[in-house]
């Protein structure tokens, strides 16, 4: 009876906030901020943004919204061997500053006592049209010739932020990590639409 009770009390109280003329927000779901693209791709329906199905040795597993406030969303992938890789994208809003765009990541993974070992800004995509890209990395672990990382990466484009957060094993991985790496900041941004907004 409390259930109950409860449940139609929040019933009544959604009416009167509905019939007030205030609408509740829906959550994004993966149907609207993405499309179906050709050869199985996810096309971010803001950006025009590609998702394929694969990219080199990596699968696809899930495209979403990230975050509701900042109007954040994702296409994560993953390889074989503990291999991932996400790409977010964000509407800009102002100066991009990658430090403090990716600073909760930074501060979770060193509150959990992973080690930063490096932070630079290097040039991804194909030879005579890269763009420079922040990046910081971190490992997590270590065995006698593997050492586990985790590289968070960072650029503006065209009025929106992209970045990455790949996890992979070092050297084992690295050609696959920068597979992933040059392809999100080379072939996927051709077609990116650049936003109204960032042109004012």
């Amino acid at each position: 009876m409390v259930m109950k009770s409860l449940a139609v009390a929040a019933f009544a109280l959604l009416s009167l906030t509905v019939g007030a003329g205030a609408k509740p927000a829906l959550p994004l779901t993966a149907s609207t901020v993405f499309k179906d693209g050709p050869k199985g791709a996810k096309i971010h329906i803001a950006s025009n943004f590609a998702c394929p199905d694969r990219i080199g040795r990596y699968i696809r597993d899930a495209v979403g919204e990230s975050d509701l406030e900042s109007g954040s969303d994702f296409c994560s992938y993953y390889a074989l061997d503990g291999v991932y890789g996400t790409v977010t994208l964000t509407p800009l809003r102002g100066a991009y500053n990658p430090a403090a765009s990716l600073s909760a990541q930074f501060i979770q993974q060193e509150g959990i006592g992973a080690k930063k070992v490096g932070e630079k800004t290097i040039a991804l995509g194909p030879k005579g049209d890269q763009i420079k890209v922040y990046t910081r990395t971190y490992e997590t672990a270590h065995l006698e010739t593997l050492h586990y990382r985790l590289t968070y990466t960072g650029a503006a484009y065209k009025g929106w932020i992209v970045e990455t957060t790949t996890e992979y094993a070092e050297p084992r991985d690295d050609a696959v990590n920068r597979e992933f790496l040059d392809w999100v900041y080379g072939p996927a941004l051709k077609d990116i639409t650049a936003r109204a907004e960032a042109a004012r």
